[in-house]
Order: C-alpha cells, then sequence, then structure tokens
C-alpha cells in the first residue's frame, strides 16, 4: 500500500472504523513514519475537539462515512491531501446543524470502548509500547505523555507481572494501558482522570469480558481481562493496597 493511500486509513483509524489487516498495515506504517504520525495526532485533536465539555455527539458513522467521502473524491480530482482535516472539520459543520447534544458518557459505553480498545490491542500484536517488568521503566516513560501520574506497583509476588504500558485513547482524551499477565491472559488496566471520591473494586461482565473498576487520587482505573472474575477482582484489590 502506498504512502498516500495509508494517509487516507488514518481518520477511520482515528474513529475505530478499520479492519484489522489494514489496522496490522497502518500501525506498522505509522511507527516509521513521523509525518503520518503528526497527521493522526492532528486528527485525534481535532476530533477531541468536538467533544469538549461533553456538548457535542458524533454524528452518524454512515454520515460521516459519505462526507468524508465526498471530501476524498474531491481532494483527489484537485490533487490535494488535505481531506483528512478538512473531514473533520466538515462533521464539525454537520454537528451544529444537527444540534444534537448529549450527557455524560455511561459507564456501559465506557464499558465497551474499553473492551473494544483490550480486543485490539490483542489482535493488532501492540499491548505495550513500553516493555518492561519494572515499575521504575514504566511509570517515567508515561511522564510528558499525560498529563496525570498513575500507581505502577509491582505485583510480581501476587501472580500478576507488569508486562508493560502503552498511551491509549478513550472517552475522548489522552489516557494509558498498563499491562499485566496472569497464566498467560493478559490484563489490560486502562487508567483515566475520573471525577468524584475513590470507589473500591467492583466487578462487572460485558459481552464474554470481566471488568473490574475503581476510582483512587481522582483517577478511574478499569481492568479488562478474559480472566475469570475472581481472579480479576483479586488483582484490583492487590493493585489498591
Amino acid at each position: 500500500m502506498t504512502h498516500d493511500e495509508l494517509q487516507d486509513l488514518i481518520h477511520p483509524y482515528v474513529d475505530g472504523e478499520l479492519d484489522i489487516v489494514n489496522t496490522r498495515e497502518l500501525e506498522k506504517h505509522l511507527a516509521d513514519c513521523p509525518e503520518c504520525r503528526a497527521l493522526e495526532n492532528r486528527v485525534r485533536i481535532l476530533s477531541a475537539g468536538l467533544q469538549q465539555s461533553g456538548a457535542a455527539h458524533h454524528a452518524p458513522a454512515r454520515l460521516r462515512r459519505s462526507v468524508r467521502r465526498a471530501l476524498r473524491k474531491e481532494a483527489q480530482e484537485s490533487g490535494s491531501r488535505l481531506w483528512i482535516p478538512l473531514a473533520v472539520a466538515a462533521c464539525a459543520v454537520v454537528l451544529v446543524g444537527l444540534a444534537i447534544v448529549r450527557g455524560p458518557v455511561s459507564r456501559r459505553d465506557i464499558a465497551d470502548e474499553l473492551i473494544a480498545n483490550h480486543v485490539r490491542s490483542l489482535l493488532a500484536s501492540h499491548l505495550v509500547d513500553v516493555a518492561s517488568s519494572n515499575q521504575h521503566t514504566v511509570k517515567p516513560w508515561f511522564d510528558g505523555k499525560v498529563d496525570f501520574a498513575p500507581d505502577v506497583p509491582d505485583l510480581a509476588a501476587e501472580g500478576f507481572p507488569l508486562v508493560g504500558g502503552r498511551l491509549e485513547y478513550l472517552d475522548n482524551r489522552t489516557a494509558l494501558a498498563l499491562v499485566y499477565d496472569r497464566h498467560k491472559h493478559p490484563i489490560n488496566l486502562f487508567v483515566l482522570p475520573g471525577s468524584g471520591g475513590d470507589e473500591s473494586p467492583a466487578t462487572s461482565k460485558r459481552r464474554g469480558y470481566n471488568l473490574v473498576h475503581w476510582r483512587r487520587g481522582g483517577l478511574d482505573y478499569w481492568a479488562v481481562s478474559d480472566l475469570n472474575s475472581l481472579e480479576l477482582q483479586q488483582f484490583g484489590q492487590h493493585f489498591t493496597r
């Protein structure tokens, strides 16, 4: 696939609409291409801008795809490569015209997004950006990449060794994932800024995956895995200690 063709995939990739085969190829390209990484970052920033203060709602996927197709065709006829940021702006205009307003994202919505990111990390072979079992290597790696400092405990003695971590994008903002392991069952622990007081670990199940959520120090922690619910809750209890 050519450089220009891969650039055309960046927007659907950011929207989570890209199939796994193209996702793998694009992520491999992004690792080696600073220009496309910068473009991806601009698209994410523009997309996030549409969601500031929880006041906007994504246009329907079919509508966004139609807008992008029209802009892509226009750009191809003119020879321009600017259709990607233009598509974001066009969707913003559509949103204003529709005047769609949403309330706070529900935990059910967050759970669906967490599970999708968990599965994608396994299928795309992109489990970690920093691979290390040393908490003093993993935690400093996030300095300057996120504006919060998560707990990164060493749980190897409890049977949950640290594997590493990576950057994530959740609920329209930058987040991170810490990766632990339990008998070859990866545990993605997603961490993002939260609101409200501390909460003890609580379990839930969604689409065949177990989740444990807790809140501490102004941060939301979500553990997601196909590990059984008892052991995943034990992981949450060890982590919070």
